[in-house]
């Protein structure tokens, strides 16, 4: 088969953000009603949270503890809840602050999905203060995990403390976001720290192992990101962002998409035919991503950050249903 080289193409005009239906949505809803009636302000909260990403919190979650049980034998219901809390209230917080800093440097604009900042749906000091109380919900919530878990503190803080700074400066301070850096933080804070995390929360340990079976995770996740930048890329050229679709441009743009899309799927491949015939279940996903791969050739970016996310959903409870379901000790290092 010759190599494809997709003509990809972004047009000046398509919008930035992942959510203009649900934006346009809350819009029409605030013209139908008073402005800043709680309602509206509930919907704008959702919006700007972009629920739809929280598979990227959870499914890690899910992992680190699913990666506990089968080494440990045990699970502890409680730490689960708490460890996916803490992480979801961290992730929502740092959407907040990517919308705050987005609005703040003049990235979004009257064109944008998100727009609960320039069509006024929420007051800048509305987003920074659910966005401390987020925050401050997650470090309740670890705070509750090392009273009940066996974790040394130091442990806890360490991965703790470095997924908040993380989901900060992504927009904020440094602004990971905007010199090209944002995909790294995101491979690393929502792929190995975070089911490092949950994992370590279980066993009362830290361990490599966890680092290694997030590794089609963390690519499934990235996905998600590059697509939405890929899509974004003239928009963000505009507004002065430096990501790295820009650098590498449209064609290699979709090199990178297709493998962050399959290279998970090799990788399962490896573990089913070597250790456990259950981590084929991943497998099933494969049509989606080929749905996903089509649709990013053919240059219709509408929604697919959020089918990306979704795929990462499906993939990731597959994948943790295949490791709850393997043979103790078929896997390696567990």
């Amino acid at each position: 088969m010759g190599p494809v080289q997709p003509e990809v193409s972004i047009s000046a005009e398509s919008p930035r953000g992942c959510e203009r239906n649900e934006a346009n949505a809350v819009l029409a809803g605030a013209e139908r009603g008073p402005p800043g009636t709680w309602r509206q302000k509930c919907k704008a909260y959702v919006l700007a949270l972009r629920p739809w990403s929280f598979s990227a919190s959870l499914t890690p979650v899910a992992l680190g503890s699913a990666l506990a049980y089968r080494a440990e034998g045990v699970l502890d219901p409680w730490l689960l809840l708490g460890s996916a809390v803490t992480v979801l209230a961290v992730h929502g917080a740092g959407n907040l602050v990517n919308t705050y800093y987005d609005f703040s440097k003049g990235i979004d604009h009257k064109k944008s999905d998100d727009r609960t900042l320039v069509d006024q749906i929420l007051e800048p000091q509305d987003v920074v203060r659910f966005g401390v109380f987020l925050y401050t919900v997650g470090c309740i919530c670890a705070a509750g995990l090392y009273a009940v878990s066996t974790l040394k503190l130091e442990h806890l803080a360490l991965i703790y403390f470095g997924g908040l700074s993380s989901s900060f400066l992504y927009t904020g301070g440094i602004g990971f976001k905007y010199v090209a850096l944002g995909d790294v933080v995101i491979l690393i804070t929502f792929g190995p720290l975070a089911v490092m995390f949950a994992h370590a929360v279980q066993v009362g340990y830290l361990s490599v192992s966890p680092l290694l079976y997030a590794v089609p995770l963390a690519l499934s996740t990235e996905a998600i990101l590059h697509s939405n930048n890929t899509r974004d890329m003239e928009s963000d050229r505009q507004a002065g962002i430096v990501t790295l679709a820009i650098l590498i441009g449209p064609t290699f743009s979709y090199i990178l998409y297709t493998m962050l899309l399959f290279l998970p799927y090799l990788i399962f491949c490896v573990l089913a035919t070597r250790y456990t015939i259950s981590m084929a279940l991943p497998l099933l996903t494969i049509p989606m991503a080929f749905s996903l791969e089509r649709q990013f050739r053919s240059q219709s970016f509408n929604k697919i950050p959020q089918r990306t996310a979704k795929l990462n959903l499906l993939l990731g409870l597959f994948y943790v249903f295949g490791i709850t379901l393997a043979p103790p000790g078929a896997l390696p290092k567990l």
